[in-house]
């Protein structure tokens, strides 16, 4: 279990990133399970927070470059 306290971010591809973004929403509208849509967004949320970018900016972003 220690090898899981190595796992960052910078271990993710731009689009796994985006796929697993794409995948909480889908997720969430099909289950109608709240807490997808909302680890998405406290995702999202962290990321923008760190990137200091908007969400529309950070999603464009990664849309754009996968």
């Amino acid at each position: 279990m220690e090898l899981i306290d190595q796992v960052t971010i910078n271990d993710l591809s731009k689009r796994d990133l985006l796929l697993i973004i794409k995948s909480l929403e889908f997720t969430s509208k099909k289950t109608k399970n709240p807490d997808f849509i909302e680890l998405r967004n406290s995702i999202v949320k962290e990321l923008c927070f760190l990137t200091e970018t908007t969400e529309e900016q950070f999603l464009n972003y990664l849309e754009e470059n996968c």
